[in-house]
């Protein structure tokens, strides 16, 4: 199935009675659908977990001609069998999100008159296996867009994504003080390497990523050490992801897959970033807050930004989850704490940088056309197979990945995480 193919099947899914359940959802039984159509907006490389697309529909609300449009994430139509259960979860996860812990997590916020959080509504989900549905509102009327992936955030942008998170992971926490069995029966546990019972997919993708990780070091030469490091990495990483969902002091509702892709920015008139929307909350999932932060950092921020800005970065996270925590008199990040935190994961945020440097900086128009044949295992190995190919061919044609990439193994060197003996 190639894209063509692939999209055509995905936009099957979108049924009538689909989009007469989610407009009756948001306006009531008296809206009576007139029309509707589907139109895609998005770019290739802007989706890989699911297809995003819109439904712009008329509709008569007592007598009044109105219209409107919904955001769909729909199941990819991957052909990829083994993959659907995964796909499955990640579309129950984020509907348990919105439908379920997004009610609680705003009341808890409103008890302490706070502002609920900067996620877009859902109006409608169908979940059905293999014909998963989510609707969502359509964030751009209200002048949210994308952020160019390929561009790292400054530190305006960075710093509007951390208060967010901050305010996600307080907010978690002053739930779980009001109700602590909230989390019991979700899919807050599913994570990457446990998204499936078996774990099938993500450790053989994410050991994959480390290969080519590798590969791209050995290429540009001089970082021995690192690559010493992350062939050990390599070996262990069952264990580091697991070792994230042991209780820990601070264990919150991670957003799970904070980067560029999953962030929407409004801007005033001078173009300075004033709002942020989280979206895309299928991998969220309770860990340690410094999950999110060394997934942010490490993969949507340049090197020439994060580390001179680091300490103000965290102290901005730091400032808006004691904003939060104050209202209950309890739970404070102390100074100091949050940089201890965010070192002690810096092994995620290399794992994460390396899992996601070649689809940040590919251009549209050199990303793969993944055509399945409908051998799992051998379609697997020609998709990671084919991404290391583009990403060792970016170390050489594309400016931005060199400068990318090594200032994450640079700074850990720095740090110590990575021994520097051998470094250039």
């Amino acid at each position: 199935m190639n894209t063509e193919e692939r999209i055509k099947a995905c936009h099957s899914l979108i049924t009538e009675e689909a989009v007469k359940e989610a407009l009756k959802a948001h306006k009531g039984g008296e809206a009576r659908l007139t029309s509707w159509q589907i139109k895609d907006f998005t770019s290739k490389g802007d989706n890989y977990a699911s297809v995003v697309s819109s439904v712009e529909l008329d509709f008569d609300l007592n007598g009044n001609d109105e219209s409107i449009t919904y955001i769909v994430k729909i199941n990819p139509c991957h052909g990829m069998e083994s993959f659907e259960e995964m796909t499955h979860t990640i579309f129950l996860k984020e509907a348990e999100f919105y439908i379920k812990l997004l009610p609680q997590l705003n009341g808890v916020l409103r008890e302490h008159e706070l502002s609920p959080l900067a996620v877009p509504e859902c109006h409608y989900g169908t979940l059905e296996k293999k014909r998963e549905l989510i609707f969502l509102e359509d964030l751009r009327p209200r002048g949210f867009k994308m952020f160019d992936r390929r561009k790292g955030l400054d530190v305006a942008h960075a710093s509007l994504v951390l208060k967010e998170l901050a305010r996600l992971h307080a907010a978690s926490l002053l739930l779980q003080k009001k109700d602590p069995e909230y989390s019991k029966d979700t899919l807050l546990h599913r994570g990457w390497i446990n998204m499936t019972d078996d774990g099938f997919g993500m450790l053989q993708v994410l050991e994959g990523v480390m290969d080519t990780g590798i590969m791209m070091l050995k290429k540009v030469g001089g970082y021995e050490s690192s690559i010493t490091w992350a062939e050990s990495t390599k070996s262990k990483l069952r264990e580091i992801f697991e070792k994230q969902r042991e209780p820990c002091k601070h264990q919150v509702i991670c957003h799970g897959d904070a980067w560029n892709n999953n962030l929407l920015f409004k801007y005033d008139e001078d173009g300075v970033p004033v709002e942020v929307m989280l979206i895309d909350l299928q991998m969220c999932r309770r860990e340690p807050f410094a999950v999110d932060l060394n997934y942010l950092l490490y993969t949507s921020l340049t090197g020439d930004v994060r580390k001179p800005n680091l300490d103000a970065l965290l102290e901005t996270y730091r400032g808006h989850f004691n904003g939060v925590m104050e209202t209950e008199g309890e739970g404070r990040l102390l100074e100091g704490e949050v940089l201890q935190e965010f070192r002690r994961l810096n092994i995620l945020g290399a794992i994460f940088n390396m899992m996601i440097i070649c689809p940040i900086l590919m251009e549209p128009e050199d990303v793969p056309d993944f055509e399945m044949s409908g051998d799992d295992a051998a379609d697997m190995e020609r998709v990671i197979a084919e991404l290391r190919a583009r990403s060792l061919e970016m170390v050489d044609t594309n400016p931005l990945m060199r400068p990318r990439f090594l200032s994450v193994f640079d700074e850990l060197m720095e740090t110590g995480l990575i021994p520097a003996s051998g470094a250039p």
